[in-house]
């Protein structure tokens, strides 16, 4: 336990699989000390960075993601939708701002954007960046040339998420490789992006699965600025409905492993809160998550309520973090 302290300013990108599992099995509050020790040195553990995401371009998906509503190989009731019109994006961006959020992050349900639809994105980024808002894109893999359009529109932000470990993930996806995913992680980290890059959780994955997928965004060359930790939302007709979920104490003690091996990136508390309550979400919190997606609509599933999140936030005394500096 002094060991980790001690190391908790060190950056490190070497992280053995033995060591993670080692902090996974620690005692929970021996864990959740550690984390929160780690999180306080690097962050203000009052205050949360607060993000919107938007579907701009919703269902059809050629993927075959077992989790997902959005692909066109499971049987959802998912309407397709095209690509939203410019004035929706700014119009939807604008109340997201007013609510509070700082960062606007707009997802399109694409295997990879084609350089005529990315012309569209661009100009959404660059209209949302116009408004004082940091933005975000996740539209699936990228080459190298469209990474650096983006960042020439001003894009602050790539979302892209590895999911689960390299094991397990062909229990998940077999469409793209999980070396299509680091890839367009490496286009977009040499483009000179933030990458917001993170998994699933409750997938039927063991505990070792979830260790080799931190150690995974915590050996790249660098790791990514954020870290979404979603808990499965299971949609009707995909193959993962019905599947057990996962313990809730098994998702705090995810959280804080996070924040221990990556204690500089922001650590996001993404899909599934609605099915946890605010004790589970406070714990989350107090392991060192740090940012969230505000609204109730994550692309197609619910989200909490914002008035339910101020709720929280006022009984914890958490506050909204200022817009994020530029990495």
């Amino acid at each position: 336990m002094s060991l980790l302290i001690k190391q908790k300013t060190e950056i490190r990108t070497d992280w053995k699989i033995d060591e993670i599992e080692a902090i996974f099995d620690l005692p929970f509050a021996d864990l959740i000390h550690q984390a929160q020790t780690i999180h306080r040195e690097n962050f203000d553990a009052n205050s949360v960075q607060i993000s919107t995401l938007l579907s701009i371009k919703t269902g059809a998906c050629p993927e075959d993601c077992a989790y997902c509503s959005q692909s066109a190989l499971n049987t959802t009731d998912l309407e397709r939708e095209k690509l939203l019109p410019l004035n929706e994006v700014v119009s939807a961006a604008q109340e997201a701002k007013d609510a509070g959020s700082t960062r606007f992050c707009m997802g399109a349900a694409w295997r990879n954007p084609t350089d005529k639809s990315l012309d569209h994105v661009v100009d959404m980024i660059v209209a949302v960046k116009e408004m004082g808002m940091e933005t975000c894109v996740t539209l699936g893999m990228l080459k190298k040339e469209q990474a650096i359009r983006l960042k020439e529109a001003g894009l602050d932000y790539y979302n892209h998420n590895l999911d689960t470990s390299p094991e397990f993930y062909g229990n998940i996806i077999t469409t793209r490789t999980y070396n299509d995913r680091l890839e367009t992680l490496d286009n977009v980290r040499s483009a000179g992006i933030n990458v917001c890059a993170g998994g699933i959780l409750g997938m039927g994955e063991t505990r070792r699965d979830r260790a080799r997928l931190l150690q995974e965004l915590a050996t790249l060359p660098q790791h990514p600025e954020s870290v979404p930790i979603n808990d499965l939302v299971q949609v009707k007709g995909t193959p993962l409905d019905g599947i057990d979920r996962l313990d809730s104490f098994e998702f705090i003690r995810t959280v804080a492993v996070a924040r221990i091996i990556m204690p500089k990136s922001y650590v996001r508390l993404s899909a599934g809160r609605m099915e946890m309550n605010d004790e589970m979400q406070s714990l989350c919190f107090l392991a060192g998550a740090n940012s969230i997606f505000y609204g109730e609509r994550l692309l197609t599933t619910d989200n909490p309520s914002e008035s339910h999140d101020n709720l929280l936030f006022n009984k914890l005394g958490i506050k909204s973090e200022k817009p994020l500096e530029k990495a």
